[in-house]
């Protein structure tokens, strides 16, 4: 090592020495010319040689040769910049990563520093084993040669959680007596940490890596009074600074993007700093998320949830009589459930109200509507809205719904009744009967004082008990509710002021009006208020804080997400249930951070240490070019670098732009004619179409790994103009907005499915099961094969070809799992012959082969080399990608090569013949 330069083979500079004699040598060739006098030569006078040499060779040659040689000799030596003392012991290495949501802000580098780590113990023959504390492997430490880390370490990657501290010690106490120990830490003081980091200590030297990059969190926005609170928070003692917050949703048109943003600014040591914004309702409500502008971390975003949305709910008033004081008026009671919480719009002109596009309409005892506003309302349901009827004297005394249901009305009412029009009227009031766990209201305590006195009845049909989701003591219906393609009406049997019932008098009553969706729930998160339903998991986070689609996932009990033990079973994201949706974030509004310690004997290094980098490559290609340059001086010296000379090197440097002046199409032919080529379908979505050519690409290096298929990098197609009979395979992800072919373009996808081409179509939704249509995706596709001349399908059967053309499988996994994969259905007539364990099949290729289960992100790797979607959690996720892999492997190679495998159906048959 020679200060901030160190050497791998330093023995290799002593050659340097040798340059003096090299420039000796170079200076005596060609040798000094004798001089003699000659009387003759003044004849030659004025005479010009068509050759020249010049008697020694100049001195910026000689310069250019000897810079040429350093720079091999010093190249060769292994030259490395800022190198790290190489650590003694020959003890196993154990490499800890945190790898929680707080190393996500500068996980490259920590990334960086494992792969430093780990070409370390390459070069000192150390066994290593790489453990998330966040996934933390089952049985013994996985010590392996650092190169199987090294190809492992791109997949890793934070969680949106911290380790569990009951866990890490279970693990701790079975590792190795000797072990050398390295820690990375997320820099965030945790329970676990000092007691592992005295376990380590006593098995081995414990060196820890922490960064500078201060950690930033976000709590979750609160809504007071119309205005959003936004709060970041912090390590403590940290110096002034400010952080911009970029609001997220939808626009108008459905893109999402950034709708506003706001700078809050942390002062001089403080943990915590605020920002307010006052938006209008609209713009609010298509927030999905707030996150920390370049915290690219699950903590530096905040998700948001019916707690933020104040819904738009539409009165119709006017119509309410002569109700005498004002709080003898019903509409008194919901102005005041409903206006903390709620956009209240109020008008006698449904016409107006509509306009507005509210998400709720209020009826407040409504008894009959003309044609008109009957068939605005139903519009409005059918979009999506919801209807809330509350009955009252006019609707008891009214003829709807009698003979039959009414399309504003969830059931049918009772004819007549012991008073007034069927309104029903008790000697005693009746209290509630406690909610079903399947109703909306589930969960919700009904207070003792809360009872009935009168309602409106309902007809007892036979789908009354399924449309019922409140219900009095004695079993009386009290609120219906009927769906209307996507929205719902609701009816409340009782009227909105205390008239019949003591109801709108209690909170229960606001509690009801949140869970029917017509305001919000409140933020607080407690058992009481998610009760025992399940709640649905809709969006989550990864650890970089990047939204993941999570709605395939398994419901979650509600005890469970009260708890709010982030893990792999519940990471934070968005939950909905029939009591609406609620958003779990890492952040709370009494956050606080706290920095990790260390004790003295542990050394702790920071990111300031400088990357070591290798300058062999750099210093070999300026040696190789330098001598380029002598060759050209040389000839140029000696007059031979000239005419054509000059117009031959030129015309090498020109030959690769002239490559890229040919045709695109001719150039595609070349492209894909040269070498075996797999191609996509470009849709039309750069991020799409990307991740389509990676995977692909990734694809490609395993064929050429593990099998004798060597393809050239993959290329993307469009269907509409370039030629698809060069291609064997096509991969065809689809899309909800992917653009249906032209006439033109569907007659050439027919001639290459006739033609023995294959389409993979890839929904990449992981749910195609029996092709119902259950996605967009899954449309869209339904909508692009309809014109196409494809034969019967069916899901792979167990001896289908593809089940063992390389490896043997018996699912198909990509990004997702299951084995809902269709091929073309074998023929009727198929049968197993005896003694084989598959069917006798054609020897034709499946022409298309349909799943959704995203094998491109599964199979993408970067220009590196290294996978570009994690899948899964830890070594499971990686062998599911391996299986992922042995997939793609078995689709190419029946592309190829057909059903041959299935030719050995006919070896009892040979057989046979061969013994007659």
């Amino acid at each position: 090592m020679m200060g901030a330069v160190g050497f791998s083979t330093p023995w290799l500079l002593a050659a340097l020495i040798a340059l003096p004699l090299l420039w000796w040598l170079l200076r005596a060739v060609p040798p000094a010319p004798v001089v003699r006098r000659f009387p003759g030569v003044a004849l030659l006078l004025g005479l010009t040689d068509e050759r020249t040499e010049t008697d020694k060779t100049p001195w910026w040659l000689l310069l250019l040769r000897a810079l040429a040689v350093a720079a091999l000799i010093v190249g060769f030596a292994g030259p490395m910049l800022n190198p790290q003392a190489a650590r003694t012991g020959d003890a196993p290495l154990l490499i800890v990563m945190d790898a929680s949501w707080a190393s996500a802000r500068d996980w490259p580098r920590r990334a960086e520093r494992v792969g430093e780590l780990l070409a370390e113990a390459e070069r000192a023959d150390r066994p290593v084993a790489v453990v998330a504390l966040t996934d933390l492997p089952e049985g013994p430490l996985p010590l392996r040669d650092a190169r199987f880390w090294a190809e492992r370490v791109g997949a890793l990657a934070p969680t949106p959680f911290a380790a569990k501290p009951e866990t890490i010690f279970t693990w701790a106490a079975n590792l190795p007596d000797r072990l050398d120990s390295y820690w990375v830490s997320d820099g965030l003081d945790a329970s676990y940490r000092a007691g592992l980091t005295k376990d380590l200590q006593t098995r081995g030297t414990l060196t820890v890596f922490e960064t500078s990059r201060p950690v930033i969190a976000l709590a979750p926005p609160s809504l007071r009074e119309g205005v959003l609170n936004l709060q970041a928070i912090r390590l403590p003692d940290q110096p002034a600074t400010e952080v911009d917050i970029i609001a997220t949703g939808r626009d108008p048109s459905g893109v999402e993007r950034a709708l506003t943003r706001a700078t809050a600014r942390f002062e001089a040591g403080a943990e915590r700093a605020e920002v307010d914004l006052v938006l209008q309702p609209e713009l609010r409500n298509r927030i999905t998320r707030f996150q920390i502008a370049g915290v690219r971390s699950a903590g530096a975003v905040a998700l948001t949830d019916d707690a933020l949305q104040r819904r738009k709910v539409a009165l119709l008033t006017g119509r309410e009589g002569d109700e005498g004081a004002e709080l003898l008026s019903p509409f008194f009671y919901l102005r005041q459930a409903l206006g903390p919480v709620a956009e209240l719009i109020e008008s006698p002109s449904i016409d107006d109200l509509l306009l507005t596009a509210p998400d709720v309409l209020i009826l407040v005892d409504v008894a009959s509507l003309g044609e008109v506003e009957t068939a605005q309302i139903l519009d409005f349901v059918r979009a999506g809205g919801m209807l809330m009827r509350f009955a009252g004297p006019r609707l008891a005394a009214s003829e709807i719904a009698r003979d039959a249901e009414d399309p504003l009305l969830p059931v049918r009412l009772r004819i007549g009744g012991r008073t007034v029009g069927g309104a029903m009227s008790w000697g005693a009031p009746r209290r509630l009967r406690d909610f079903a766990p399947d109703s909306p209201f589930a969960g919700l305590t009904i207070p003792e004082d809360v009872t009935v006195a009168a309602q409106v009845l309902a007809q007892p049909d036979p789908g009354l008990a399924d449309r019922t989701i409140a219900t009095l003591a004695d079993g009386t219906p009290l609120v219906t509710r009927k769906f209307d393609e996507d929205g719902q009406i609701v009816l409340v049997h009782t009227t909105a002021n205390a008239d019949w019932s003591t109801l709108p008098l209690s909170g229960l009553f606001v509690q009801m009006l949140e869970r029917l969706a017509v305001s919000t729930r409140g933020a607080a998160l407690d058992p009481d208020a998610v009760g025992d339903q399940l709640w649905q998991p809709q969006r989550a986070l990864d650890g970089f804080g990047e939204i993941q689609d999570t709605s395939r996932e398994p419901a979650v009990e509600g005890t469970i997400l009260a708890a709010r033990a982030f893990g792999p079973d519940l990471p934070p994201g968005v939950y909905s249930s029939a009591a609406g949706t609620l958003a779990l974030n890492l952040g709370t509004q009494d956050m606080a951070l706290s920095p990790s310690t260390w004790p003295a004997t542990v050394a702790v290094e920071r990111d300031a240490v400088a990357v070591t980098r290798d300058l062999r490559a750099p210093l070999l290609i300026a040696g190789l070019g330098l001598l380029l340059i002598d060759i050209l001086a040389a000839l140029w010296l000696s007059g031979r670098l000239r005419g054509s000379a000059v117009a031959a090197v030129l015309l090498a440097f020109m030959l690769p732009a002239e490559s890229y002046a040919q045709d695109p199409d001719d150039r595609l032919a070349l492209q894909a004619t040269n070498a075996l080529v797999l191609g996509h379908v470009l849709t039309g979505d750069g991020r799409v179409d990307d991740m389509a050519e990676a995977g692909l690409r990734g694809l490609s290096r395993i064929l050429f790994a593990r099998t004798s298929i060597e393809p050239a990098p993959p290329i993307g197609v469009d269907i509409e103009r370039d030629e698809l009979t060069f291609f064997p395979f096509l991969y065809w992800p689809i899309t909800e907005n992917t653009p249906i072919p032209s006439d033109a373009a569907y007659a050439k996808l027919n001639r290459y499915l006739r033609g023995g081409g294959m389409i993979l179509f890839d929904t990449r939704d992981a749910e195609l099961a029996g092709l119902t249509r259950t996605t967009p995706e899954a449309r869209r596709l339904q909508a692009i094969a309809r014109p196409l001349d494809i034969p019967p399908l069916e899901p792979v059967p167990e001896d289908h070809v593809l089940t063992r053309t390389f490896y043997l499988l018996s699912e198909f996994p990509g990004r997702y799992r299951g084995r809902d994969v269709w091929v073309e259905a074998a023929p009727a007539d198929a049968e197993r012959a005896e003694g084989m364990p598959f069917r006798n099949l054609n020897d034709g290729v499946t022409p298309v082969i349909v799943g959704g289960h995203d094998w491109a992100s599964a199979w993408a790797v970067d220009e590196a080399g290294q996978p570009m979607v994690r899948i899964g959690m830890g070594l499971v996720g990686e062998e599911q990608r391996e299986m992922a892999y042995r997939f793609g492997v078995n689709l190419i190679t029946h592309v190829l090569t057909g059903n041959y495998k299935s030719d050995q159906v006919h070896v009892p048959a040979l057989l046979e013949r061969l013994g007659q």
